[in-house]
C-alpha cells in the first residue's frame, strides 16, 4: 500500500504516545483516501504486525477513531469502517460551514512570514494542479490545507472538532465522486474552485486578515457540498 501523506509524516517519536499518534494518523487517512472504503473489516493482528507493536496500541486507535465514528464494531465480524447517508452528510456540512467561520474568530494567531510563506507554497503547489490529475493527488493536498487553515486558530476543542468532521466528510465526498458517470469533469471543476479557494485565502493571510480567510473557507465549504449534491442527483 502507498503511504498516505500523514504517513510521510508520521513523527519520528518512538514514545507510547508517538507510536500511538503514528498509527492513528495512519489509519485516519487511508479511511480518509478510500484505501480502506467504507465495509472493510481491519484486524488487530494484521495491523500490530504491519506497524510492528502490539495489540494493545492499535486497539487503542481502533476505539478512538470508533469513537470519532470512522469505525464501528459489529458483535462477530469485527471492526468495519463506516459508511455515512445523505441526511448525515447535510447536518455534517451544515456544522462545517458554521465552524470555518469560527476559525476567525476565535483565539486566532498572529500572521508571521513563516505562516505566509506556508500557504504561499502551497498555493504552488496547488497552482500545479492540472485537468486530469489524480483524485488521490488532490485528496492529499485537500487534507493538507485544511490542517494548514485550522493552524489559523489557537482554539483546540474548536480545531478538534473541525478535524474529526473533516475526516468524516471528505472520505465521503471521494466516493460519491468515483460513482457518478462524469466525474472526472466534476473533479476537474473542483480542481479549479480549489485552486481560487487557496489563491484568495493566501491572499487573506498575506494581509493579516485571519477573519477574511475563514469567511472565504466557510463560503467554499457551502459551495462544495451544493456542487456534490446537485451532481449527484442530476447522475442518480
Amino acid at each position: 500500500m502507498a503511504q498516505t501523506v500523514a504517513e510521510e509524516q508520521a513523527p519520528a517519536d518512538d514514545s507510547a504516545r508517538g507510536r500511538f499518534a503514528r498509527i492513528y494518523q495512519a489509519l485516519r487517512s487511508r479511511i480518509c483516501l478510500l484505501d480502506y472504503p467504507p465495509g472493510k473489516r481491519l484486524r488487530e493482528e494484521d495491523l500490530a504486525e504491519e506497524f510492528g507493536v502490539s495489540r494493545t496500541p492499535v486497539r487503542r486507535v481502533l476505539v478512538k477513531l470508533e469513537a470519532e465514528g470512522l469505525l464501528r464494531s459489529v458483535h462477530g465480524v469485527g471492526t468495519i469502517v463506516t459508511d455515512i447517508d445523505a441526511e448525515e452528510l447535510a447536518q455534517v456540512y451544515e456544522i462545517r460551514v458554521e465552524l470555518a467561520e469560527l476559525i476567525g474568530k476565535l483565539s486566532p494567531v498572529e500572521v508571521n512570514e513563516e505562516l505566509i510563506e506556508k500557504f504561499r507554497d502551497i498555493r504552488a503547489r496547488c497552482e500545479q494542479l492540472t485537468e486530469g490529475s489524480d483524485v488521490r493527488q488532490f485528496a492529499w493536498l485537500n487534507m493538507e490545507f485544511f490542517h494548514l487553515f485550522t493552524s489559523l486558530t489557537r482554539n483546540e476543542p474548536l480545531r478538534e472538532l473541525s478535524e474529526r468532521l473533516y475526516y468524516q466528510t471528505s472520505r465521503i465526498w471521494m466516493k460519491t465522486a468515483l460513482q457518478i458517470r462524469d466525474y472526472q469533469e466534476l473533479l476537474d471543476n473542483e480542481f479549479r474552485t480549489f485552486q481560487r479557494e487557496v489563491a484568495d485565502i493566501a491572499e487573506a493571510v498575506e494581509h493579516g486578515d485571519v477573519a477574511a480567510a475563514a469567511y472565504v473557507r466557510r463560503v467554499h465549504i457551502a459551495l462544495s457540498y451544493a456542487r456534490i449534491r446537485r451532481a449527484f442527483a442530476e447522475n442518480s
